[in-house]
């Protein structure tokens, strides 16, 4: 015992000491279990935010998948019909025209009253260029600009309509998987606090919530560069 000191006094220094010791160790426990409570509390809100997210994104994407099928195939179906159109009108010209070669007006005139309105308008505009004995003249009335097929126009529409829908589509499903990625992380920030509370060394505590900690920060970079959810 230190010299000059009665057993009585040495064994008070000793209780004070331990005393001491144990208040701060115990200090010490508070505060990395503080800091572990909110670092839990923290992250628990930005993983249903960003699990949020990324949901709302999925169903944006899923949906303009789905608009941009929908008018693919109204954009096929246009064409149908625009293909459908041009042969007919491409049929009657043919009776049109062998009723031409034969010299046969009648026929002629019945050919030309089932002409599509139209390709009536674009025969008139490639008679006027005298093809009988013009030899630039357009070799029939579909290869004239003023024969117009509007099912056509609108089936390229469509089809441009339905190529930005994927490409919108495509890029919603990206972002949701980038915030399902960040969920990811979030969820292991939240492992490592949870599972840092069952350890007794407070230097493991304190390096798993520090590793916790820049793995969240990292989140919150993600979060505030991503995209936000569609309202």
């Amino acid at each position: 015992m230190p010299e000059g000191l009665s057993a009585v006094e040495a064994g008070k220094e000793l209780s004070e000491h331990a005393h001491h010791t144990a208040a701060e160790k115990n200090r010490q426990d508070r505060r990395i279990s503080i800091i572990e409570a909110l670092l839990l509390a923290f992250v628990a809100v930005l993983a249903a935010w960003s699990g949020y997210a990324a949901a709302k994104w999925a169903t944006e994407g899923s949906l303009s998948l789905a608009r941009a099928n929908a008018e693919r195939t109204l954009a096929n179906r246009a064409s149908l019909d625009a293909l459908s159109t041009r042969n007919f009108d491409a049929s009657t010209f043919n009776a049109w025209f062998t009723a031409y070669v034969l010299n046969n007006a009648q026929a002629m005139a019945i050919a030309e009253k089932r002409f599509s309105p139209n390709f009536h308008t674009a025969f008139e505009a490639w008679l006027a260029t005298n093809p009988a004995s013009n030899p630039n003249a357009a070799p029939g009335p579909t290869y004239m600009p003023q024969y117009q097929q509007p099912d056509q126009v609108r089936a390229d529409q469509l089809d441009a309509q339905a190529t930005v829908s994927y490409a919108e589509g495509a890029k919603a499903g990206a972002t949701a998987d980038d915030y399902i990625r960040t969920t990811v992380y979030l969820a292991t920030v939240l492992f490592l606090a949870g599972i840092g509370s069952h350890f007794g060394y407070r230097v493991i505590r304190y390096g798993l919530a520090s590793v916790g900690l820049a793995i969240m920060l990292t989140s919150i970079v993600l979060l505030i560069g991503a995209p936000k959810p569609p309202g």
